[in-house]
């Protein structure tokens, strides 16, 4: 809605548009008139609409045909007053005015005309059928007026009426000729339709029309208003009523119903609300909404939104298969200017076998689209129509603005849902079949992909602690000398080398030590291609030695080439190390430390364990155990001699001299085991359960 409106009265002298003006301050025709009125303003207050007013004369005799022109360029809509019991001004109109105006105002930004036919107090007839033929010439002109000056006849309504046609002007909502609306105010009226129809079924029922009401008028229809509404519009077309509920086409035809009877107010504030321009375009105020995000943060859905979005889909999965297929993806975007996705996305998502987006893989892909480019999730969000569905003040209010990562890491905890896994390897090192792997493809399925449907982004969910989280994969591309600040800014690193290859485990050496090695960014190292012959790696040190030497987990196997849909344990992993970057620095700055299992956290239960049990304590333990019990049951070696070697191999790594001591005290060893077993695994449950959270 305009701020304000500024109205400009031009005409030949002596038609009285200096008493009009005079006329509406005072409430009374002066006995004297000026040459010109200067300019007055009436409060917002004051006026029907509830917007400030700017009343400007011109006078022939005092201005100049320059000051004319800016004035014509400010105005925001023009009255041309003629007389109407002087023919002449009633030809100026056509002859000079309007050409006048045409040429000095923007042709891209119309203004809308009124012509005001003054003095109808000194005649009986009206001039209206002289003017007819005008307006329907013009289609500047939005209405005529005849009015008085002298007895005060029409004042107040010409003035509303100029004011009526800046803020709701008919020029593009309908077209006189047609005797119908535009072809631009159907299209944004049927997104709007498609967008208040809840359940997709192509009626609005009682309960849509309540809230599309309340929404745009902030009251409810009473039952039997609707009723008449319905009733309109069943009496003057077909199809308009539908199961007692209002079709498209009745929809459209009540609103050219509300134009031609001058009521196209009830319209713009139908557009308005919506998030329409005068021009019928989505307002960018209305798809940009501002939002702030400071820097090391990231931009997330919020519960809200997710919900609003599962409405969406189940809006419009007809078929109840929890997957959209062509036609029903065609139909969810139909309120949208362009396709805002394209082939890529099916391979970026999960889908069915069909290749058809999942409600998972649907989810996955505005998660995406979020993180990723939140101004383009916002615009989204509005062609969708969220702000008016889901009753909030704008998209912002969906989306979650995640605190910076250098409080999580002081806090050893986050609050993020969506964490970021920048892959680099080299050519062929398998980072594509790494990223279609996660979304459940095989090799096979993989083949079948088209080069210029391929995808750099792959995101789906992964369970961490039980859990849901969504880990993005980002393929970076394999120049090595050119890494940008967005191929460096993630929350876990993924290095791919192909095993069968001899050369390709050293790009990945040379990435970690040029941009990670001195970085608090977990890394893992993955060996590709797993189910291939292994080839020396032409390096300095093995992948496992270089590892080791740089506090790395060792490198994870993984192959897509598998009769199944190929594992998520991997990501699993990856999606666990990103929640808990400060265990992995830790363990870089610990020189001593060792990485126990490949949860990676050291924080659970079942690490704590892992590591008690992998201790030296207990081996020494073990080891003296099972020598005792050997000594005591030599035919147990007979019957478990794969079982035993293994211990042996163990007892030989941890020599022990067995007494005589020893052997009697068997018994003792036996339950002081069994005993510290057991009150390590309770006392490190406990400090979890309870001391902990403290």
């Amino acid at each position: 809605m305009r701020k304000d409106v500024r109205i400009l009265l031009v005409g030949e002298p002596k038609v009285g548009k200096t008493s009009l003006i005079m006329s509406l301050v005072s409430e009374e025709f002066p006995d004297v008139v000026p040459y010109r009125a200067e300019e007055i303003t009436i409060p917002a207050d004051v006026t029907p609409e509830r917007v400030p007013t700017h009343i400007v004369d011109y006078s022939e005799a005092e201005q100049t045909d320059e000051q004319l022109f800016q004035e014509i360029s400010k105005a925001n809509v023009i009255c041309i007053v003629y007389s109407v019991n002087n023919k002449k001004s009633i030809e100026k109109v056509t002859s000079h005015w309007i050409p006048l105006i045409i040429e000095n105002t923007d042709k891209d930004s119309r203004v809308p005309l009124i012509l005001v036919g003054n003095k109808s107090d000194l005649v009986e007839h009206s001039s209206m059928e002289t003017i007819l033929p005008i307006m329907n010439q013009y289609s500047e002109i939005e209405t005529c007026v005849e009015c008085s000056a002298k007895n005060l006849k029409n004042i107040s309504e010409l003035f509303y009426y100029a004011q009526k046609a800046v803020l709701h002007p008919t020029g593009p909502l309908y077209c006189p000729e047609k005797k119908d609306m535009k072809p631009l105010c159907i299209k944004a009226l049927t997104r709007i339709f498609k967008v208040s129809d809840l359940d997709n079924d192509g009626i609005l029922n009682d309960n849509e029309l309540n809230l599309f009401q309340r929404t745009c008028f902030n009251t409810p229809l009473a039952p039997q208003a609707l009723e008449d509404v319905k009733n309109v519009v069943r009496k003057n077309i077909n199809d308009g009523v539908c199961d007692n509920g209002l079709t498209l086409k009745g929809f459209l035809f009540l609103h050219t119903l509300f134009i031609q009877r001058g009521r196209h107010e009830t319209t713009w504030t139908v557009l308005r609300r919506f998030g329409y321009d005068d021009d019928l375009e989505l307002h960018q105020d209305y798809l940009f909404p501002p939002l702030k995000i400071p820097p090391d943060c990231t931009t997330e859905l919020n519960h809200n939104a997710y919900l609003f979005l599962q409405s969406v889909f189940d809006k419009h999965d007809k078929d109840r298969d929890c997957a959209l297929s062509p036609e029903e993806l065609r139909d969810l975007f139909d309120v949208f200017p362009y396709m805002p996705w394209g082939p890529d996305v099916n391979n970026t998502v999960c889908t069915n076998d069909q290749g058809w987006i999942t409600y998972q893989g649907y989810l996955s892909q505005w998660t995406l689209t979020t993180y990723l480019d939140v101004q383009r999730c916002l615009e989204y969000l509005g062609y969708l129509g969220y702000s008016i569905i889901a009753e909030q003040e704008s998209q912002a209010a969906g989306i979650t603005v995640t605190r910076d990562k250098k409080i999580d890491l002081q806090k050893k905890q986050t609050q993020r849902s969506v964490f970021r896994c920048n892959v680099f390897g080299d050519i062929g090192s398998g980072k594509s079949g790494f990223l279609q792997a996660f979304l459940g493809r095989n090799l096979m399925r993989q083949k079948m992909i088209r080069e210029e449907h391929r995808s750099y982004y792959a995101i789906s969910t992964t369970y961490v602690y039980g859990q849901e989280k969504y880990l993005l994969l980002h393929e970076v591309f394999p120049d090595f000398d050119y890494l940008s600040d967005a191929d460096l800014a993630c929350d876990v690193v993924c290095l791919i080398y192909d095993v069968s290859n001899p050369h390709s485990f050293e790009y990945c050496a040379k990435v970690f030590k040029q941009y990670f090695m001195d970085s608090k960014v977990p890394c893992m190292m993955i060996s590709a291609k797993s189910d291939l012959p292994e080839i020396k790696q032409m390096y300095g040190c093995s992948p496992l030695d270089f590892c080791r030497k740089h506090k790395m987990p060792p490198p994870q196997s993984f192959t897509c080439n598998t009769a199944a849909v190929p594992s998520k344990d991997i990501y699993t992993k990856l999606t666990t190390m990103a929640m808990h970057p400060y265990v992995y620095s830790k363990i870089k700055s610990n020189h001593h430390a060792r990485l126990r299992c490949m949860c990676t956290c050291n924080r659970c239960t079942f690490c704590l364990c892992q590591n008690f049990l992998n201790s030296e304590l207990l081996q020494t333990v073990r080891a003296k155990l099972y020598a005792v019990v050997l000594s005591r049951s030599p035919s147990l070696l007979t019957n478990t001699e794969a079982f035993s070697s293994l211990q042996i191999h163990s007892y030989c790594h941890h020599p022990l001299h067995v007494s005589q001591a020893d052997l009697k005290s068997s018994t003792f060893w036996l339950r002081a085991s069994v005993g510290a077993t057991v009150f390590a695994v309770l006392g490190f449950a406990m400090y979890r359960v309870l001391v902990k959270p403290r």
